[in-house]
C-alpha cells in the first residue's frame, strides 16, 4: 500500500520503502457515526412528513436535526480519515489531526519491543492495538489504535525490526 502522492507530513528517503500503511479500523469511528446518520435520516423523515403543509415549526426542527446529524457523522469521518499509521523500512509514523496535526515518528533502531492486544470483539471484527516500546522508556511510546488486521501489521513490523537488528541499519 502506498500513498498516491507523498503527503507533507511524511518524510521518506529515496532508499526507504513503505512496508505497511493504514488508518484505524472503521469501528474506530465509534457510535457517533451511526447516531449522526440516524439523526440525519430522522430529520429528513420529519421534513418530508411536515413539509407537505408548508414550512412550519416541525419542518424547521427536522432541518435542525438533519444538520446536527450530518455534522456529527461528518466530524467522526474526518477524524477517522485523518488518522494514519505507516511503517517504512526505517521508521514508524502515526499522524492524527484535522486542523492541527500531530505526527509521531520513530526510527526502527529505537524500538525495543512491540505488543499486540485484541479484545474478543476486536478478534471477531478484525482489529487490535499495536503498542511500540522504545529504548530508554518503560512506557509505551507509540500505539497504533484499532488497527485493521493487526497480526499482519505486527508481522510486518517484526520483519523490519529483524532486518534492522541483523543488518545493523534500517535500510
Amino acid at each position: 500500500m502506498a500513498f498516491g502522492s507523498t503527503p507533507d507530513w511524511f518524510h521518506i528517503s529515496d532508499d526507504e520503502d513503505i512496508v505497511w500503511e493504514s488508518r484505524p479500523h472503521p469501528v474506530a469511528m465509534g457510535s457517533k457515526l451511526p447516531v449522526g446518520v440516524g439523526l440525519a435520516l430522522a430529520g429528513f423523515l420529519v421534513i418530508g412528513w411536515s413539509g407537505a403543509d408548508g414550512v412550519g415549526l416541525l419542518t424547521l426542527i427536522g432541518v435542525l436535526v438533519t444538520g446536527t446529524g450530518t455534522v456529527l457523522a461528518f466530524a467522526r469521518y474526518l477524524v477517522w480519515t485523518n488518522t494514519r499509521y505507516v511503517i517504512t523500512s526505517a521508521e514508524l509514523y502515526k499522524k492524527r489531526g484535522i486542523i492541527s496535526r500531530d505526527v509521531t515518528q520513530f526510527r526502527l533502531e529505537r524500538v525495543q519491543n512491540i505488543s499486540l492486544s485484541q479484545s474478543g470483539l476486536g478478534r471477531l471484527l478484525g482489529y487490535g492495538d499495536l503498542t511500540v516500546y522504545t529504548a530508554g522508556s518503560g512506557d509505551p511510546e507509540l500505539v497504533f489504535e484499532r488497527v485493521p488486521q493487526p497480526d499482519r501489521a505486527s508481522s510486518r513490523l517484526s520483519d523490519q525490526l529483524e532486518t534492522v537488528t541483523t543488518d545493523g541499519s534500517a535500510v
